[in-house]
């Protein structure tokens, strides 16, 4: 029970504290919800919440805080609950705005008034609340779309790049055994060309021999200053 209400205290609606505070009506309900969640005791007329000065400044302080919501509201029933510990008890005095509500037409009035701006307010939260959700499932859609072009692009690039892949090696097998087939063909000139180079050497080598023989045999075996000239060459 509320024992912090000091005599003749005023009470204000949901709007007059969305007024006080500085936000939206809904912001004023939403954090109602958390306060009673949390443990928060309010005043209220059957299901509505009366606020009185103490829960516009707790209104404020959950409004301002840089902690979480819950976190802050726990701190706020703990104050709460220090200052309702206390012996005293009044009653809050109720505007007569709500005790003759049905009595008074300009009363009347001023509520219907308050629950059209209400219902205007809460249809231009679900208008709002509808264009966003249309925005972001078209930036879904896009995104998708632009996943799959990617998609698609990455895939395609790949495939490319594996066909060049495979053209520039088989060009490099191509080359590589067009110049085995070269080196092949060179190392067999080669080897030609000094079996040449070497029968040739040998064969000189075995003229020059043969041509010191017979040089050798001639001066052992000396004979006519002209024939022993001749003998060598004619041999």
């Amino acid at each position: 029970m509320r024992r912090d209400i000091q005599p003749n205290e005023r009470a204000f609606t949901s709007k007059e504290v969305a007024e006080e505070v500085g936000i939206a009506t809904p912001t004023v309900r939403k954090y109602g919800q958390i306060l009673e969640r949390n443990g928060y005791e309010f005043l209220k007329d059957g299901d509505r919440r009366i606020f009185v000065q103490s829960d516009i400044e707790v209104l404020v302080a959950l409004r301002d805080t840089d902690k979480p919501l819950d976190d802050t509201a726990k701190d706020l029933v703990y104050q709460q609950k220090e200052r309702l510990q206390g012996p005293n008890e009044t009653e809050i005095a109720i505007s007569d705005t709500y005790d003759h509500f049905p009595d008074d037409p300009n009363h009347l009035n001023e509520v219907l008034r308050f629950l059209v701006n209400e219902l205007a307010a809460t249809r231009e939260m679900n208008v709002h609340l509808t264009n966003d959700m249309s925005q972001l499932k078209t930036a879904v859609s896009r995104l998708q779309q632009d996943h799959h072009v990617i998609s698609s692009n990455i895939g395609n690039s790949a495939q490319k790049t594996n066909v060049k892949i495979e053209k520039l090696a088989e060009q490099q097998n191509i080359h590589y055994e067009t110049l085995l087939k070269q080196e092949k063909q060179i190392s067999d000139f080669l080897q030609k060309e000094i079996q040449r180079l070497r029968d040739e050497q040998k064969k000189e080598w075995c003229s020059q021999n043969n041509f010191n023989k017979r040089l050798e045999e001639a001066i052992q075996k000396p004979k006519d200053k002209w024939e022993w000239l001749f003998s060598i060459f004619r041999k």
